[in-house]
């Protein structure tokens, strides 16, 4: 077997899933050699191999092989946590400007043994959401000036901040941009980014494989924790059990804590009172859906970049403000739209005019047309009548919470496509003929109280602008 395989090996896998992928997840692992077919490799932590190995180790198997040493499989072990593990942070060792003040004030019994410091098994981070490419206008303004102050050396001065809003309006972005931001300017510090849906896989390992240590230890042991899309824990009892205790473990330490969801905390479904708690006691910053402005302003960036990926490629006047009137969804489908647009006036060597452009993204702008949501209605309808959300889907009978309510349902039966059973589990598992009765009370109540017909005409109205 040649000395040189393993670096031969790491080299085509760096090209083929990238360099941070490669720091993550394959840098860690130690080559044993091959011996009778099997390729022996050790692993940080029982997590880190068993990913590997459903990940990347068909891949792995195939790169050994191509390189002359057949295999038929991996064998994963894991590394003698004696040589894993570092010792404990010297009192007078260096830190972070922004940490040092926190760890030097956090308690005794919640100082822990820090690991080795190597890079974090955290999800790759895009080099192109960053803060200089992010085009900020009304609706994110906020968003984006607290992103930066948690990027900044300096004490942490609200914790966590909590960013929430639908699909594609930029909050993974504005994540990625504040952990590049940190790494290019606190290079000491550790930063762990990743959803929460993989902090509920590597629970559910660390629970198989019998390594809880190794998990509390690399949670618990990083400078800033960026969790993604935390909805996704609602109704995972456990796995809330232990992200509760990982959250305030960061906080007594001084650590950043930064969340992103699609609702605030209040509305997602599923989640402990006392997390919700936790997740309110930071800032928590609405990213709102992007307005004409903004959109405009996106595509005026973004197509400077395609025009360098695509040059001598002409665009009439007013293509982009009729995309950016059109496609109101998300950032994502607008950027979409742009690639593809760019993509095909290149191929078939045409200018890009409007003609072009509707017919080219004729499905996009089919499917832009305005959707109207449940979760949208019940906001909507709990602003009209100044009543609170939670109100509307619990149990309270009373008029001014009842009304409002059937209200609501029939808006849901009339400006969606879900079925009556699909509204009632929306309005807090109610049975469908709830659903029934209230749609044929509002329409019953429209021809006799004026009011009421105005109310719901202004709703829809609002709902579908």
């Amino acid at each position: 077997m040649s000395a040189d395989l393993w670096p031969r090996v790491c080299e085509e896998l760096r090209i083929v899933i990238g360099q941070d992928a490669f720091s993550h997840w394959i840098d860690p692992l130690q080559f044993r050699g091959c011996e009778d077919g099997v390729a022996r490799l050790a692993a940080p932590t029982p997590f880190i191999g068993n990913w590997v190995s459903q990940h990347y180790g068909e891949r792995i198997q195939k790169l050994i092989c191509k390189s002359g040493t057949p295999v038929v499989r991996l064998d994963f072990t894991v590394l003698d946590q004696r040589m894993a593990r570092a010792p404990a942070v010297p009192a007078n060792s260096e830190k972070p400007a922004r940490y040092a003040g926190a760890a030097a004030q956090a308690p005794v019994a919640t100082s822990i043994v820090r690991p080795a410091d190597t890079e974090l098994p955290g999800s790759p981070l895009d080099p192109k959401y960053k803060f200089d490419n992010f085009v900020v206008g009304k609706p994110n303004e906020l968003a984006h000036a607290a992103a930066r102050r948690v990027s900044e050396p300096g004490p942490v001065t609200f914790n966590p901040l909590f960013l929430y809003g639908g699909v594609g309006l930029g909050k993974t972005h504005l994540m990625h941009a504040i952990a590049w931001q940190i790494q290019e300017t606190q290079p000491e510090a550790r930063v762990l980014y990743l959803s929460a849906e993989q902090f509920m896989y590597r629970f559910v390992q660390a629970l198989r494989f019998k390594d809880m240590h190794g998990f509390k230890q690399l949670f618990r042991s990083v400078d800033v924790l960026m969790v993604d899309d935390v909805q996704f824990i609602g109704g995972k009892d456990s796995t809330q059990e232990e992200f509760f205790h990982t959250f305030n473990a960061l906080v007594d330490q001084g650590r950043q804590i930064v969340i992103t969801s699609d609702r605030p905390p209040n509305e997602i479904q599923g989640i402990e009172d006392r997390i919700i708690s936790r997740l309110q006691s930071g800032l928590v910053v609405d990213v709102h859906p992007t307005d004409y402005e903004l959109r405009l302003g996106i595509l005026q960036s973004k197509a400077e970049a395609q025009a360098r990926l695509h040059p001598g490629i002409e665009v009439d006047h007013g293509i982009f403000e009729y995309l950016a009137m059109r496609i109101s969804s998300n950032v994502r489908v607008l950027e979409g739209a742009l690639t593809r647009l760019f993509a095909f006036a290149s191929l078939v060597g045409r200018r890009i005019d409007m003609e072009m452009a509707q017919e080219c993204l004729s499905d996009i702008l089919r499917a832009s047309e305005r959707k109207v949501t449940i979760d949208e209605i019940i906001r909507k309808v709990a602003e009209h009548y100044n009543v609170r959300m939670a109100d509307l889907l619990g149990p309270r009978r009373a008029r001014s919470v009842s009304r409002p309510r059937q209200v609501a349902m029939f808006l849901s039966k009339n400006l969606t496509t879900k079925s009556l059973p699909e509204i009632g589990r929306r309005f807090g598992g109610r049975d469908h003929t709830t659903v029934i009765h209230a749609v044929k009370k509002v329409e019953e109540l429209r021809t006799i109280d004026a009011q009421i017909s105005d109310d719901v005409e202004l709703l829809r109205r609002m709902l579908e602008a």
